[in-house]
């Protein structure tokens, strides 16, 4: 018998049995709003495409991800989304797969771009919105209840289809945001500003979701090694 005695190491997270690790991308830049061209609509959504500033960062987090164990990539119905998965896909041989649910939050009235003016020009409802950290401070915006279970709803069929597997969901600011604040019981906008080609990393389960990590843009930087991984 040794007569060591005990001692207990500190120990690095591990991934749950069963559960599904979701990389949360948020789309590169789009194109800038412009008072005459507002964007086109999708199913009431704006849907301005993305600027070339935009698919550089795409190809950035394609060269990111592209050594990833990655099963599935998911896009919204918004193009900005497509686009900017389009470089890792074809660098994996995956079709990406459109999820409704987590298409961005309907913004009302202020869609086809007239919501960054509005936060711009600092209209009483954009600073009520930023104070009460809620979309639907804006006329017509779709029901903060509305907009946490569609979020939740859609993340969780995801998960259940990978249980043990990993998924690359290029998605929105507003439902990143969502996402993390309901895995940590944060404020609504705690995770507001998610950077364009910036990633987050949940690891979900039927019973919990863990944030592992929040707007990692190591590869959006200069001198960035296409070799990096993301830590485990």
């Amino acid at each position: 018998m040794s007569d060591e005695p005990v001692a207990y190491r500190q120990s690095r997270f591990r991934t749950p049995a069963g559960a599904a690790e979701v990389l949360l991308v948020r789309h590169g830049e789009s194109e800038p709003a412009r008072p005459d061209r507002p964007f086109p609509l999708v199913d009431g959504h704006g849907d301005p495409e993305l600027a070339p500033e935009g698919r550089e960062q795409a190809e950035r987090v394609a060269r990111r991800l592209a050594a990833e164990r990655v099963d599935a990539v998911y896009v919204t119905t918004l193009r900005r989304t497509a686009q900017t998965a389009a470089p890792l896909a074809a660098r994996l041989g995956l079709a990406p797969v459109v999820e409704p649910g987590l298409r961005e939050v309907h913004l009302g009235e202020w869609e086809g771009g007239l919501f960054r003016r509005m936060v711009a020009e600092g209209h009483p409802a954009a600073r009520r919105m930023t104070a009460e950290e809620r979309w639907d401070a804006i006329p017509g915006a779709e029901p903060a209840a509305a907009f946490s279970g569609r979020v939740r709803d859609a993340l969780a069929r995801l998960a259940a289809a990978h249980p043990d597997g990993r998924i690359v969901v290029v998605t929105h600011a507003g439902v990143i945001a969502e996402a993390l604040a309901q895995a940590t019981g944060s404020r609504p906008f705690a995770f507001l500003g998610a950077d364009n080609g910036s990633v987050s990393h949940l690891v979900l389960t039927g019973a919990r979701w863990v944030l592992r990590r929040f707007n990692d843009t190591a590869h959006l930087e200069p001198g960035f090694t296409t070799t990096a991984t993301l830590p485990t």
